[in-house]
């Protein structure tokens, strides 16, 4: 009939090609991947920033957690065909599923990413998430994840390809570097990962750098610990994302004390409004379905009808991460943050806050960073007379020992002048 459309849903090839910006050309090694996908778990990701709201500091950051899960498939790829050109052993059935591992890695992630994961969970973390939602994918394809599974979890007995999922020189972080150095112009976390790649090897089931990487590894460390100070750790990301936790917690103490009603999209509100733990989404699977509808338009639509809401406090918030009127930031390091509470707590008094509002305003909390974990398993170091090293053993830059050193800052985000004007209107 003419006019009419058909929709033939059994493609003869399903092998794609995106063009990636950091990349250029990804393949999609096999029909199945791209299936997986294709499926709506996965398409999720493109509507998942993958830092958050550190567009608020870097306008170019806004690259999704789905370009990250194909640029770390991509790498994963390279470096697996790098290991059996080395002569490693890799079946069809291992290859595929350490692709398919890594591809979801992060699809557990919930609205601007590492931001509200416990806001909307109780005390669930994003890999956990992760896993269930593979699960549930490998019930869905007749059990073709069970191997996936087994490597992301590192239950299989080849220890080598859970490590390239999940370590310190793993495949997910070689590409967040690449990737969000690129997108935030942010030139010191470039990272040689291809060379890195070319690189590794196995010795004895676990994943190693020949000597000669050795160079390219420390490169690597120092390129993740800049990237954590000036980009995952900035001071301006940290009062944007305070804003976003405070009004949640304000919508949370509104639902709970009852009498006000807070517009939200449907999906939201059970996360805000009940405590939601792992064994509650066990017991309620439409929980987890529940949360994958959930994406940032979500909240940022939901932040958009709060700006007007008739509580002030919920409005001024709201208002000011839409219009970026951050709060400010101290650290211990150069400000005497006692001195700075007390001062607050007076300017509070002067607004007009009653008892218990002023926490709405203010956020104590402790950053740390390392850029390399001394407490996991470490980054080896393989030399030519066949013996192992510990990369901060075989380094001998004083830098990499320095960075294995976990450094924190004390600080304190709080509502500027302008807030509390608001709040006393």
């Amino acid at each position: 009939m003419h006019g009419s459309i058909s929709l033939n849903t059994e493609r003869i090839n399903r092998r794609k090609i995106f063009n990636d910006p950091v990349y250029g050309f990804i393949t999609i090694p096999t029909d199945f991947i791209f299936r997986v996908i294709e499926h709506p778990y996965f398409q999720r990701l493109r509507r998942i920033r993958q830092l958050g709201l550190a567009e608020l500091v870097y306008p170019g950051a806004v690259h999704s957690r789905f370009q990250h899960a194909l640029g770390a498939m991509h790498l994963m790829n390279e470096a697996l065909l790098s290991l059996e050109n080395k002569g490693v052993v890799i079946s069809a059935e291992e290859k595929e599923a350490t692709l398919l591992a890594i591809l979801l890695h992060d699809v557990g992630h919930g609205p601007f990413s590492h931001v509200l994961e416990h806001a909307l969970f109780y005390k669930v973390s994003h890999e956990t998430i992760s896993e269930l939602l593979i699960r549930k994918l490998n019930i869905l394809y007749d059990g073709h994840l069970s191997l996936a599974i087994s490597i992301f979890n590192g239950t299989y007995h080849r220890a080598f390809f859970h490590q390239l999922v999940s370590g310190q020189l793993d495949m997910d972080r070689l590409d967040y570097l690449n990737r969000d150095s690129f997108f935030t112009a942010v030139a010191e976390g470039k990272i040689g990962a291809e060379r890195i790649i070319k690189m590794l090897n196995v010795h004895e089931d676990q994943l190693v750098v020949e000597e000669k990487g050795l160079m390219s590894v420390e490169n690597f460390l120092v390129a993740r610990q800049h990237m954590y100070w000036q980009v995952y750790l900035h001071k301006t990301a940290i009062c944007a994302e305070t804003i976003l936790l405070k009004i949640f917690e304000r919508v949370k103490d509104l639902s709970e004390a009852g009498g006000t009603e807070i517009p939200m999209p449907l999906v939201l509100r059970k996360f805000l409004e009940e405590k939601i733990t792992l064994d509650r989404i066990n017991e309620e699977p439409e929980i987890l379905e529940m949360f994958v509808s959930l994406d940032d338009m979500d909240i940022w639509s939901a932040v958009k009808l709060w700006a007007n809401h008739s509580d002030r406090i919920l409005s001024v918030l709201s208002r000011s991460l839409l219009n970026r009127n951050l709060f400010k930031i101290k650290f211990d390091k150069n400000y005497d943050l006692n001195i700075l509470r007390n001062n607050l707590r007076q300017s509070w008094a002067d607004a007009g806050l009653e008892k218990g509002e002023e926490k709405y305003f203010f956020r104590e909390g402790i950053i740390r960073s390392s850029g390399y974990d001394l407490h996991h398993p470490g980054i080896k170091i393989l030399w030519k007379d066949g013996k192992c090293m510990e990369i901060t053993e075989a380094s001998e830059l004083p830098t990499i020992r320095a960075i294995s050193n976990i450094v924190e800052k004390n600080y304190l985000c709080y509502a500027n002048d302008v807030y509390l004007q608001d709040i006393s209107d």
